[in-house]
């Protein structure tokens, strides 16, 4: 039965109410057939009856273990960046190579003395020009970090920072960027031949999205200034309690995964991860995890998070609760509302972390939770089989231009009015924006999503373009059939030329926002694109009131606050 388990780093509690049977009946079958033992065995027949790239890919279990020798040479390093000087560290990484360093940059910032970091996960043409604006280009640090060192945004981006720093007077050259990726990867041959600071190859067993704790997680950490012993030894203090003789209802990560796939195939299938402020940014990893391990063979968990907190009677009965807890923070407010969901009989598990480094430890929590959920569901957990159509179509769609600038446009109308007619039990919104990531979007997204929740009991995630490409993308094409998805589409002016090619970040944002429509169109997923013109924010916040108002209201109005030029496929 899954109560108050202690570890290390972390507590464990959870309050299911009439669920708990189902739970302890799950916890007690995966006891009888060794789920903990055989997974730690890299057994394949746990998901699926052939290994279909699955062993191969279980790397993450032994890997802050490994990781605890490289704390000497990581924290060498960091002292060698300091040491030259550099103020700014930028890190041009897409998904599982910079969602992880994102939780670190936002949970901790840089200690005193080590260089700012910066999280570029976007080809948004207006992020690119905010941290050329920010940083002293021959004074920074680029990261390129890509597993399989030919992602197209990270080579992209690269190409427009090498082209600046090289037009910059006192710059190092490739002494300025260092690479992480796998082994015999074209990066691992492009930092060869731009002569770059080093290269830190990373075991080739992981994926992107289970790598926190390698050098994909860990490079970052040590240029912030982190206790690496610390950190790495949450990870490796988690991973011992989630180990192969721990039984399943001690096990926090099997506890958490037995939770999460019993009521997800219960039709409980929104994992709402409900987070202390210091610690919020873990929901963008714990997002990715969730979408891309499950969310397939139209199956899947729909992970919630960053959500507004809404009155109970706002919530149907597809949700589970996940507060994660940090001890000393802000959590008024959490704690409250969590104890309001429990008086309304909603499944609230709870996780508890005793300072900023168990992160760490949740980390790998999360990721064996990842893989028993992804056992209970019966899917593959390491691959990501619906994320490469939208790849090619960009591919195919930017072959297509006759000239920069000019992209495919779908050529029926929709409106957010006719999407939000669909809402209904179990469905959810995704809002899925390509615009500039900063405070003030968060803020207007936030209330576009309490509205929609609000209004129609739907519950929304909301993800910048196109980094959820690379996160929930996969859930939204290969996961249930349940989601409505919304377009946002800021104008890409001014833009930016990418060098040694004929487009731009504008175009290529554009044609990978045209690339993922169409693969949603062709599971006939319902889609509607809001181009937000020359206002911008101004027209979500419109979008945000227009939901808000009363439904006769919100008919009547819907079309006039549509910005002129908005091209959207039919709502079917």
């Amino acid at each position: 039965m899954v109560q108050g388990n202690t570890m290390p780093a972390t507590q464990l509690s959870a309050r299911l109410g009439v669920l708990q049977t189902e739970v302890d009946a799950a916890l007690e079958e995966m006891a009888q057939t060794r789920v903990v033992a055989r997974l730690w065995r890299k057994d394949h027949t746990l998901w699926k009856p052939e290994p279909r790239e699955i062993e191969n890919r279980l790397g993450w279990l032994t890997v802050a273990e490994e990781m605890q020798k490289q704390v000497g040479p990581l924290r060498e390093f960091a002292e060698s960046v300091c040491e030259a000087g550099f103020s700014h560290v930028v890190l041009l990484g897409m998904g599982g190579s910079s969602l992880g360093p994102e939780v670190l940059r936002s949970t901790f910032g840089s200690a005193r003395g080590f260089p700012r970091l910066w999280v570029l996960d976007s080809t948004v043409p207006g992020a690119v020009r905010e941290v050329t604006k920010s940083i002293r280009p021959a004074r920074t640090l680029f990261i390129l970090a890509s597993k399989s060192g030919g992602t197209v945004e990270v080579m992209s981006l690269f190409s427009y920072f090498w082209n600046l720093v090289m037009r910059t007077r006192g710059n190092t050259g490739g002494a300025q960027f260092i690479a992480i990726t796998d082994h015999g990867t074209s990066l691992v041959s492009l930092a060869q031949e731009r002569a770059f600071r080093t290269t830190f190859i990373n075991p080739s067993d992981i994926g992107g999205r289970y790598s926190a704790l390698s050098y994909f997680g860990l490079v970052p950490a040590a240029l912030l200034g982190l206790d690496l012993d610390r950190l790495v030894g949450r990870g490796v203090h988690m991973a011992r309690a989630c180990g192969p003789d721990v039984a399943p209802a001690l096990n926090p990560g099997a506890s958490l995964g037995a939770v999460m796939g019993k009521l997800g195939r219960s039709g409980r299938d929104k994992v709402t991860l409900i987070a202390s402020p210091t610690v919020r940014a873990f929901g963008l990893w714990a997002e990715q995890l969730l979408a891309e391990s499950t969310g397939k063979e139209g199956k899947g968990l729909i992970p919630i998070a960053g959500e507004p907190i809404a009155p109970p009677t706002c919530y149907g009965n597809d949700r589970l609760f996940v507060h994660l807890r940090l001890d000393g923070d802000a959590n008024a407010d959490g704690d409250r509302h969590l104890r309001a969901l429990e008086r309304a009989g909603q499944p609230v598990l709870r996780l508890t972390l005793h300072d900023r480094y168990d992160v760490a430890a949740q980390f790998f929590c999360w990721e064996f939770a990842t893989a028993v959920a992804s056992h209970v569901l019966g899917v593959h957990p390491f691959d990501q089989p619906n994320v490469q159509e939208s790849k090619e179509n960009t591919s195919r769609i930017l072959k297509e231009m006759q000239v920069p600038g000019r992209v495919a446009r779908v050529q029926s109308d929709g409106q957010l009015a006719d999407l939000l007619a669909q809402a209904a039990p179990g469905r959810y919104l995704a809002i899925l924006a390509y615009l500039r990531p900063s405070v003030q979007a968060d803020a207007a997204l936030s209330a576009l999503r309490k509205a929609v929740l609000a209004r129609s009991r739907l519950a929304t995630t909301a993800g910048y373009g196109p980094r959820y490409l690379h996160s929930t993308g996969q859930l939204h094409k290969g996961g249930p059939e349940t989601g409505l998805f919304l377009q946002l589409l800021e104008e890409m002016t001014p833009d930016l030329k990418i060098p040694d090619t004929s487009y731009t970040f504008g175009t290529l944002a554009e044609s990978q926002a045209v690339g993922d429509r169409q693969a949603l169109e062709a599971r006939r997923r319902p889609v509607v694109l809001v181009r937000l013109g020359g206002s911008g924010l101004v027209t979500v916040r419109t979008l945000a009131r227009m939901v808000s108002r009363p439904e006769g209201a919100s008919s009547r109005t819907s079309r006039a606050i549509t910005p002129r030029g908005h091209r959207s496929r039919r709502v079917r």
